[in-house]
This record gives structure tokens, sequence and C-alpha cells, in this order.
């Protein structure tokens, strides 16, 4: 049933993959798909912040997370398991759609805590994802 499963985790936060990573290997192990396990470097925004960071500070970063996300793919995902990790840059729910796209995707699955006010107000990365990928979304609450 599905193909490739693309699971979002922020290597800062436990909770974004505590719950939702066993669902997606079970998945996984289940229909024999692909697990693409994907975090995102976030945007800093503004050209103007970057002026106050060392020239090769963004090499940097992105080469820590690679080698971070690779790592806890090889510890958290069973060898069993046909599993890809990578890493994007960007505003996240816009470069977790992208990347989706990128590896056909036939379902994301995503963590999401439970909503605050302010969630309510701009709208958390997991509802954007929902309300705008081409594919299934399966959303683990922690």
């Amino acid at each position: 049933m599905y193909q490739n499963v693309l699971l979002t985790v922020d290597l800062n936060d436990e909770a974004s993959w505590q719950k939702a990573l066993p669902v997606a290997v079970e998945i996984c192990q289940k229909f024999d798909s692909k697990l693409h396990v994907f975090t995102v470097v976030p945007d800093f925004g503004l050209n103007f912040v970057g002026q106050f960071f060392p020239e090769d500070y963004e090499q940097t970063i992105f080469e820590e997370a690679a080698r971070r996300i690779e790592g806890f793919a090889k510890e958290h995902v069973p060898a069993a398991v046909d599993c890809h990790s990578g890493i994007g840059n960007g505003t996240v729910y816009e470069v977790v759609l992208q990347k989706a796209e990128q590896v056909g995707a036939d379902l994301v699955v995503i963590a999401s805590h439970r909503p605050e006010l302010k969630d309510y107000l701009l709208g958390p990365n997991a509802a954007r994802v929902v309300r705008h990928a081409e594919c299934s979304v399966l959303v683990v609450r922690d």
C-alpha cells in the first residue's frame, strides 16, 4: 500500500519522533516500504542575521545536521528497514512538502504536540503539511 514513507524529525526535540518513529517503522515493515527520515535546518529568514556568523557557518550547520540525521537513523531504525536519511533548509512545512514530492512519498508521518493558543493563531507545521500535502499524512499525537 505504501512504497515511500517520509518521517519528519526535529533532532533537538525528542517528542517530534518518540511516538512517530515506531509508527513509521511498523508501517514500513508491514508494507515493505522505504523509510525516509528527514530533518529541516530552519532558515534564519534575514540576510542581515548572517553577517554575525562566520563565513562558513551554513556549511558547518548542514554538515552537522547531515551527520546527526544519519546517526539518528542508524541508531533508531532497525537494520531490516530500507532507510534513507536527509536534510533540508528553509521554512519547515514548505521543505517537508518538497521532500515528500521529491522522494515520491505516499505517506508522511509527522508528530504534533497539543496545540497552544499561539498555534491556533499561526498554525503549526503539522497542520500546514496536512493541508497542503499531495499524499496521505499521519499525524501522531504526543
